[in-house]
């Protein structure tokens, strides 16, 4: 087991089979930064392109097809005091006849305060809540998919479940896996629905380990509290049904549940939170509560 700093000097704005940017093995500990979704470093200079830029891809030596690589999300600091955000409701998430109303939607500047926990535009003082829009392995068939979007292997899922101490399972299609990371948010509502986060620059920590021969069809999730998995896919409701199957194949792989008996609990005690709405692919979380499970 290793720790790593990494510094990155290029960018990518589609989660794909590119060259790795650093090897890595099962138990490794990476800390490295993070650009804003427009491309701005930690000094607000333009390094990368917009669209979410990822720093990476790492690759996890050993990592195969048909196996899981696991994520701990150790740490996520911002490194700077500004951040910014849209200040206006994105066009698809109102009636289409609401739309003419909205007013002109520009940039606005927010002051973080990470020591204060805080995050301050004119009337409004929100909790810091800090989270990663956008984060993923490469997808299946040699193909790079937008960090405008999402799918199966991760990307721009927005959900502010993925936060400091989760731990995140993505689905290896790839040799080595090819992790990639991006698009911290400072504070968000559910959905992102103006289109952005407290956009911001960060310093991110996280280990990675890998399950051998365990294969999943989708990103999950886990925290203190809950197991999870994320449905990414327009419309919503087969984002549902992603997240939904996805949760039932985990209580019967995992806590020996049948189907009946995941189904009446799902019925029971399921809960969703959503995730991104406003990108082409839409994110359902699909959750249940640790405390139901054996």
């Amino acid at each position: 087991m290793a720790i790593h700093d990494f510094e990155p000097d290029h960018y990518f704005v589609t989660i794909g089979w590119h060259e790795p940017a650093l090897h890595i093995a099962d138990g490794d500990t990476v800390r490295t930064k993070t650009l804003d979704a427009l491309g701005n470093n930690q000094q607000g200079e333009k390094v990368g392109e917009r669209g979410n830029p990822q720093t990476g891809p790492f690759y996890v030596e050993g990592a195969e097809p048909g196996d899981t690589l696991v994520v701990q999300i150790d740490s996520i600091v911002p490194n700077r005091v500004i951040g910014h955000t849209r200040n206006v409701l994105s066009e698809n998430i109102v009636d289409p006849e609401y739309v003419r109303e909205l007013p002109e939607n520009e940039w606005i500047e927010w002051q973080v305060d990470y020591a204060a926990k805080t995050a301050s535009w004119g009337q409004f003082t929100f909790p810091v809540d800090m989270m990663i829009g956008c984060f993923g392995v490469a997808p299946p068939r040699g193909e790079a998919i937008s960090t405008a979007t999402s799918y199966i292997n991760g990307g721009n899922m927005d959900y502010r479940g993925f936060r400091e101490g989760v731990t995140v399972y993505l689905p290896v299609s790839a040799p080595g896996a090819l992790f990639f990371l991006g698009d911290c948010h400072a504070v968000q509502g559910d959905g992102e629905i103006i289109g952005t986060g407290i956009e911001i620059s960060c310093d991110v920590q996280f280990t990675v380990q890998l399950q051998k021969g365990r294969t999943i069809n989708t990103v999950r999730g886990e925290n203190d509290t809950h197991i999870f998995a994320a449905g990414n896919a327009r419309p919503l409701d087969q984002a549902t049904q992603h997240a939904t199957t996805e949760i039932m194949r985990w209580l019967q792989s995992d806590y020996g549940f049948d189907a009946t008996d995941a189904s009446v609990l799902l019925g029971m005690a399921v809960e969703y939170d959503i995730g991104n709405i406003y990108d082409p692919a839409y994110t359902m979380v699909c959750k249940m509560a640790k405390r139901w499970l054996p």
